[in-house]
């Protein structure tokens, strides 16, 4: 059996998205800004696709801009604000468990001369609200937390930031990495309060290679690159068409579905939970019930090595990650686990199983099956025994 319970990384595309995608790359493959037919035809489509996506996040149409993924819209959004906005003030604060896409950008724009605060978090995950407020001062200019957190689920109380940034005299703008959480929690950019939020379609059983922007009107960003003509003024190149349709078929998707799919997510996220405590020495990453993104389980495995549970368990055929997929290449302990407290050397036996709507109760208990079997061989041959951590 296959099972895939890495969808955090990235998931499978739908079907239904492969055949919206199709025609544009062989009949309707014209340029979006050329006024003939196959141009128009084009430019129809990808302003078709922002209207799907705007509607999932309670957006205009207009305020949703296209880029090659979350990755890029989570460096046009905050450097994009934090240059439009310096000649007020040059302080942002951030998280300490952020995505490293928002995190490097940030540590960019210290060398630039701008201020940032990383702001600690519980043993769960979760922003000190009290805290955050302590550090606002009239030199802020940005503040960028996540909604759920892709290493270990925890849903942030963002209306809560969102609420507290509308009530201050001076403009603080508000961004949200939703790549983890569009597609997992509801999202209304009214209710946060958001100015800007970052969306990935690879995350949501659309392509690779296409993400989107929300800006709210009005709102003052510098474009950070420079280059040809397109429909977007702060995306500069000619658009991925396919792509944008592809994103914009996941996202009807998503929205048809939702309901169901969170039903079913979280279902198998408890039953998979549950199995996995079951397992002498392990340990639950993360908060538990609705503050949890319904389709993570973070998992340390004392006294294994999270890289050979990994491989052992492709072996098995079950596709697994070792912590987010921006940091999977490092040695060095997850930053994520290291801010909620957890020691180096329970991190470096984590697993992260994330799931989509694709997955099934059989997958799972095949899952709950070999799991406890290859933990109990690797600890075997391990030098560190689980009761000396």
């Amino acid at each position: 059996m296959r099972v895939y319970l890495d969808n955090g990384t990235t998931t499978q595309v739908a079907k239904e998205v492969v055949d919206a995608m199709l025609p544009y790359f062989t009949e309707k493959f014209g340029h979006p800004i050329f006024p003939y037919s196959l141009g128009l035809e084009a430019a129809e489509a990808v302003e078709r696709s922002q209207r799907a996506i705007a509607e999932t996040i309670n957006a205009k149409p207009e305020e949703v801009i296209f880029t090659s993924g979350a990755t890029q819209a989570n460096d046009m959004a905050i450097r994009g604000v934090a240059y439009a906005n310096r000649h007020r003030g040059r302080h942002i604060i951030t998280t300490k468990v952020e995505n490293p896409s928002v995190l490097r950008v940030c540590e960019r724009l210290e060398k630039e001369g701008f201020r940032v605060d990383y702001l600690p978090v519980d043993g769960e995950g979760f922003v000190d609200i009290a805290e955050l407020e302590k550090r606002l001062t009239e030199e802020t200019i940005l503040v960028s937390v996540a909604n759920v957190n892709d290493e270990i689920g925890t849903i942030q109380p963002v209306d809560e930031i969102g609420e507290i940034l509308r009530g201050r005299k001076e403009k603080i703008y508000f961004h949200v990495n939703a790549a983890a959480g569009y597609g997992r929690v509801r999202i209304d950019v009214r209710k946060i309060g958001a100015d800007l939020l970052s969306l990935s379609a690879h995350k949501v059983h659309g392509p690779k290679g296409v993400g989107a922007l929300f800006i709210t009107e009005n709102t003052p960003i510098e474009p950070v690159s420079y280059g040809y003509i397109s429909m977007f003024k702060l995306k500069p190149g000619t658009e991925n068409v396919p792509g944008i349709v592809g994103f914009g078929r996941a996202a009807e998707l998503m929205a048809e579905n939702f309901d169901r799919d969170i039903f079913n997510m979280r279902r198998l996220r408890d039953r998979l939970m549950a199995g996995l405590e079951e397992i002498p020495h392990t340990v639950i990453n993360g908060p538990r019930g609705e503050k949890r993104s319904p389709a993570n389980v973070s998992c340390s495995f004392k006294g294994v090595e999270g890289e050979s549970m990994m491989l052992h368990l492709d072996l098995n055929g079950i596709s697994v990650a070792t912590g987010s997929a921006c940091s999977t290449t490092k040695l060095e302990p997850s930053h994520v686990l290291t801010a909620i407290g957890v020691k180096a050397a329970v991190a470096h036996g984590t697993i992260r199983f994330t799931l989509s709507r694709y997955n099934t109760e059989e997958e799972i208990d095949y899952t709950l099956s070999v799991v406890p079997r290859v933990v109990e061989q690797l600890r075997r041959i391990s030098p560190v025994k689980p009761e000396q951590l």
